[in-house]
């Protein structure tokens, strides 16, 4: 678990992503947590097949629990994804996107990075990049994102956090539309 720590820690120190810093009293520590993949089925020890998620690796996380009881929320609405869906249905064509390290594009205001402190065997680090696990990056992350498609949502494109569902009338439309979408990420 040490190694997966501190792999993730030399990554984000050279994307820019985190920095070091001393002290703060908003220090979380951190956890590892499996990634489960797809189901599969296993034998356990009364020999009995049941079913289990395959662990594929390590996730390294910041326990903000701290951090979040002291934050107000931001209550700003996720879509409906039955809405969404019933927007999508009988299109022709899509193509599905995935926003990769979406809360990491947002910076994290500039008189708080002190309170994204976490600590771990390598040192102790500040977030410069919205982190995974504050409460209200998820609503932080979709306001973004429909300020910046808010032209387009419902007409070409549907956003829900990092999934993007493209969509058009016919291939060439949905192309169009791709391109669109695309130069404005």
């Amino acid at each position: 678990m040490k190694e997966v720590v501190r792999k993730e820690i030399v990554k984000m120190l050279e994307a820019g992503m985190i920095y070091p810093i001393s002290d703060s009293k908003w220090v979380s520590p951190v956890q590892v947590v499996p990634k489960r993949g797809g189901m599969m089925v296993i034998r356990n020890e009364n020999n009995e097949l049941i079913q289990t998620r395959a662990v594929t690796g390590w996730r390294v996380c910041i326990d903000y629990h701290k951090l979040n009881a002291a934050t107000r929320k931001d209550h700003f609405p996720l879509p409906f994804m039955d809405q969404m869906l019933e927007r999508l249905a009988g299109r022709a064509f899509y193509c599905f996107l995935d926003g990769y390290s979406r809360y990491n594009r947002i910076d994290v205001d500039p008189l708080d990075p002190e309170k994204t402190t976490f600590t771990c065997p390598f040192g102790v680090y500040a977030y410069r990049k919205m982190p995974f696990g504050l409460c209200n990056a998820t609503a932080t992350f979709q306001g973004c994102m429909l300020t910046i498609f808010t032209d387009l949502v419902e007409k070409c494109i549907e956003v829900l956090m990092d999934d993007f569902s493209v969509f058009g009338e016919s291939f060439e439309t949905c192309l169009t539309s791709l391109k669109t979408v695309l130069e404005r990420c």
